[in-house]
């Protein structure tokens, strides 16, 4: 018989969160494949086990479609996160899921690189390109 992790059940809910929204403007250059960078050199969420806080940067590379991300609600939605317990990986991969529904990019990628906890450092991954 498996014995039940301490952690079940903590991110049951992190897919249906209900976070700010995040807005978009019209791209003038549809046409053309260009990249945009984002950082978030002082983004924190909360550990879903202790409480404490996680630090990390984010970084987001998107090749835009018809819509750009609008960077003010940008912000206001990654300040969402401080309150958050979240598991590094689910945070990258919400923000990935989250920026594709807004923007509809032709390639989106989100990377966090946490900050060493418990002696660990942790760095995500997720992509995402139009097909």
């Amino acid at each position: 018989m498996r014995e039940k992790s301490s952690y079940e059940g903590l991110q049951a809910k992190i897919r249906k969160l209900k976070l700010p929204g995040i807005e978009t403007w019209k791209n003038k250059y549809p046409q053309r494949d260009y990249k945009v960078y984002l950082n978030v050199p002082e983004f924190t969420c909360l550990c879903p086990k202790t409480g404490l806080p996680d630090f990390a940067c984010i970084y987001v590379e998107y090749i835009p479609d018809k819509l750009c991300i609008e960077l003010k609600s940008f912000k206001e939605y990654i300040f969402a996160y401080r309150n958050i317990g979240i598991f590094h990986e689910h945070v990258v991969n919400r923000i990935l899921d989250d920026i594709k529904q807004a923007a509809a990019p032709r390639l989106l990628k989100i990377e966090g690189v946490f900050n060493v906890r418990g002696g660990i450092q942790t760095t995500v991954n997720a992509e995402y390109r139009k097909r």
